[in-house]
């Protein structure tokens, strides 16, 4: 290279230096200026305090997650090692609008014993940031990402290789709900609004059980569980399929309530398998497939899909009181391995809608 091209080569790369930090001055500059908000994280099915339209100019969310490896009851006599955001299974759900700013910080505590960190599938990326926050027990970490697609995505644990699915397959997921500024809209592109909304997060596990007697194995740590269950996972048979968490979780006491005339907006969830979800009682006025907000939302179904590893929105307005089953329609998993929750819904019955005749009478 010649003096000349020498001297005109660092020219260039002084301007485009130049260029690189006068761009990131400009971006932290409009950052400050944009307003600062904490959410506070609520324990699903419960969604954090939210506005359905933006009030305001895109803003920085501020939320705090932290790993916990703890014990977790699953079902009546089984008591299992698991990994939670926030202590849940599935994790908090996040609610922004389309071109908020997400910033999280993220602890592993020094009482855990593994590496974690979370990759966002609404973030454009390094892997949804997974790179940007793996950290070893006793270590935080702040990320901050713009959420520039609308609709409801899953996120969960990445820390690499097979501790991939093994941290997914012991709890380690949950959603964040990104709604368009001016709100959902209809098939037919009217606004519409949700009187409530639920988070469902439906979780597959895989607890190994011993070869002579059948009870599920014992063990002293999440870490010490890790080669017994990554035995179960290899066999695709989850010993459990549920949602939030445990067998009955969102059924009995732990129902979901709703008002006839209530529209009620579901958020499910779903880290490594498919799930199938169903409303024995009613139809699905409104499901946005995939996830997407910025889709028309497809109307009246029954039945509707969800592929592992995303999450989508239905809306329903209830028509009739009683106890409704929402449940994964993989029968199999809804009444032998648990996926199943229950609606209780209040208010005036409707005969034009449905009526019994007459009563069971002998033939």
């Amino acid at each position: 290279m010649n003096n000349f091209s020498f001297a005109k080569y660092l020219l260039l790369a002084v301007i485009f230096h130049g260029q690189q930090v006068q761009s990131a001055e400009t971006a932290t500059t409009s950052l400050d200026k944009l307003e600062r908000v904490t959410q506070e994280l609520v324990t699903p099915p419960f969604l954090p305090k939210h506005s359905q339209v933006a009030d305001s100019e895109p803003k920085i969310v501020q939320v705090r997650m932290t790993v916990q490896e703890k014990e977790m009851q699953i079902e009546r006599g089984l008591k299992a090692h698991v990994m939670t955001f926030n202590g849940s299974i599935p994790g908090p759900i996040i609610v922004v609008h389309q071109n908020d700013y997400v910033e999280l910080t993220l602890v592993n505590p020094i009482t855990n014993s593994m590496t974690h960190n979370i990759d966002f599938h609404a973030a454009t990326g390094a892997l949804g940031g997974g790179a940007l926050t793996k950290i070893v027990p006793g270590q935080e970490v702040v990320l901050r990402f713009k959420a520039i697609k609308a609709g409801v995505f899953i996120y969960h644990c990445a820390p690499g290789g097979l501790m991939i699915p093994l941290h997914v397959a012991m709890g380690l997921s949950g959603a964040i709900m990104v709604l368009p500024r001016d709100g959902l809209r209809d098939d037919q592109g009217h606004s519409i609004t949700y009187d409530k909304a639920y988070y469902i997060g439906e979780q597959g596990y895989y607890f190994p059980k011993d070869d002579d007697d059948g009870s599920y194995i014992s063990f002293s740590s999440a870490l010490d569980s890790l080669p017994g269950i990554l035995r179960q996972t290899k066999k695709l048979i989850p010993s459990h399929t549920v949602f939030n968490g445990a067998v009955g979780a969102l059924t009995g006491e732990n129902a979901l309530t709703a008002k006839v005339g209530e529209k009620v907006l579901f958020i499910h969830s779903q880290g490594n398998e498919d799930s199938r979800p169903h409303l024995i009682g009613g139809h699905a006025d409104l499901v946005w497939e995939g996830g997407s907000f910025n889709d028309k939302p497809v109307t009246d179904r029954k039945t509707w899909f969800i592929p592992g590893g995303s999450a989508l929105a239905s809306l329903y307005e209830f028509k009739q009181p009683g106890t409704y089953v929402y449940l994964n329609h993989n029968l199999i998993q809804a009444l032998q391995l648990g996926a199943l929750a229950h609606v209780q819904v209040e208010g005036e019955w409707d005969n034009d809608l449905m009526e019994q005749v007459s009563g069971p009478s002998a033939i």
